[in-house]
């Protein structure tokens, strides 16, 4: 009860209320043999509820561990994440699980499905482990299933659905127990160029609906739609920029 209490009153003084995440000092290191990588070097990043973010870098930016990081998949070595009021740079592994299935909505590359399972059971998964009975899953993930335009494809397993519907159920899936942020890597990555301006339409929907939306790309015409751009390079933000140009 103390130490939630020492949390709370942190929270108070570290978090902006217009910041769903703030990250200070963040750093990770990796140890391989008798050398160690310093895959982030002290980043300090403020991102407000509703933004619409892309995370760009090359390979070895750090993007990828910036990405694990603001996910809760894994932890800095040394610094502060709060997300959402919650320091969650504190929280063990079990506390991490919980919040990811809070607060974050994931969508992957690869779809990351059950391959033998409905797109209804696919999308109701979350709320599995978050506790609800089986008739308020059904509800919630034939509402968000509508949400996404695949009212008429929930009995349909994977192997039955083209790239861009597979991604669809992915996102509905995300959005299925109302997270804070939708957080989706490289999620146009196996699509072709019609179906990934279909599925960034839908990112664009997500975010007008009030979600706070980052989108982890190399692609620059996918980072295009995000309202901000944030450029890593050698573990440190090269640039952090508003998008002047947001494409539609």
């Amino acid at each position: 009860m103390i130490l939630q209490s020492i949390r709370q009153i942190k929270n108070i003084k570290f978090m902006d209320q217009k910041n769903i995440i703030s990250l200070r000092n963040i750093k990770r290191e990796f140890n391989l043999g008798d050398e160690t990588i310093h895959a982030l070097k002290g980043i300090d990043l403020d991102i407000h509820k509703n933004e619409y973010v892309a995370l760009m870098g090359p390979s070895g930016s750090g993007k990828s561990t910036m990405m694990n990081i603001l996910g809760c998949l894994d932890t800095p070595t040394s610094g502060t994440y709060v997300l959402n009021g919650k320091h969650v740079s504190e929280m063990q592994d079990d506390e991490l699980a919980g919040i990811r299935n809070k607060e974050i909505g994931f969508v992957f590359q690869t779809f990351n499905l059950m391959p033998r399972t409905t797109a209804l059971d696919n999308v109701a998964l979350p709320m599995v482990y978050a506790g609800y009975s089986k008739s308020e899953r059904n509800e919630r993930a034939t509402e968000v299933l509508t949400q996404v335009g695949l009212d008429d494809r929930m009995d349909h397993k994977p192997n039955q659905l083209s790239g861009g519907q597979r991604q669809r159920v992915a996102v509905a899936r995300a959005l299925v127990n109302k997270p804070s942020i939708i957080l989706a890597d490289e999620p146009t990555g196996n699509l072709d160029s019609k179906t990934s301006v279909e599925i960034m339409n839908l990112f664009n929907e997500i975010h007008a609906n009030g979600n706070t939306v980052i989108l982890v790309t190399h692609e620059e015409d996918i980072a295009a739609y995000a309202h901000r751009i944030i450029r890593l390079r050698d573990g440190l933000i090269e640039s952090d920029t508003i998008n002047q140009n947001i494409k539609k």
